[in-house]
Parts: C-alpha cells; sequence; structure tokens
C-alpha cells in the first residue's frame, strides 16, 4: 500500500513527510482457511492494512523501526502468523542522487 508519512532521520523529513509504500507477507496455517472457507478463520487484510496506518502514523527516524512495528503489531493482532515479511519503503529519499526507493525489511521466522 501506499501511504503519506513523516518518517526521517532528517528534522525536515519530520515536517514535511515523503510518500511510503509498504509491502508484507505472511504465512500461517491456511489448510485450515482453505478447508473451511468461512471469514474468520482468516487473517482480515482490511485489519492488516488498519495496522499498517496506525503505525505509519507515528512518526520515526529509521525504517527499520516502522517495520518492526508492524510486524510486532500484527503478531500481537494474529498470533497464528508464523513467519512474514514487512517492507517499508520511502519512495523519493531525499539525496543527491536519484533514487527509486530507500528501504528496509523485517523478516522472520
Amino acid at each position: 500500500m501506499k501511504i503519506y508519512a513523516y518518517h526521517g532521520v532528517g528534522e525536515q523529513e519530520r515536517v514535511v513527510g515523503n510518500e511510503f509504500e509498504v509491502s508484507v507477507s505472511l504465512t500461517y496455517p491456511s489448510l485450515r482457511v482453505a478447508e473451511s472457507d468461512t471469514v474468520p478463520m482468516a487473517i482480515n487484510y482490511a485489519d492488516i492494512i488498519e495496522i499498517i496506518t496506525q503505525q505509519m502514523r507515528r512518526p520515526s527516524s529509521l525504517l527499520e523501526n516502522v517495520a518492526w512495528r508492524i510486524r510486532q503489531a500484527i503478531v500481537s493482532r494474529y498470533p497464528e502468523v508464523n513467519q512474514g515479511s514487512v517492507k517499508v519503503a520511502k519512495l523519493t529519499p531525499p539525496l543527491p542522487c536519484s533514487l527509486s526507493e530507500a528501504a528496509a525489511v523485517i523478516e522472520w521466522d
């Protein structure tokens, strides 16, 4: 998902903000979900979007910190998640060269 937020080491980044892209991949015992075909057995991606939105609202100096908080909030809400990854990318980092993104990835298993 793309979201505007206020993360960065520089004070100006936390004032002006930037566009970010957050990608989440989760693994959990999905065979039960596939067999049951019921929503309560599944991870609700609307919940995941809300978790990301809440964590992105809280400014941080480091993208690693944002990714870690997103991971912690997801695992807290969905303890059945047994592995995954969270990538937080700043889409136009304020650098003297042209980069498409600067990103941090947290992976766990």
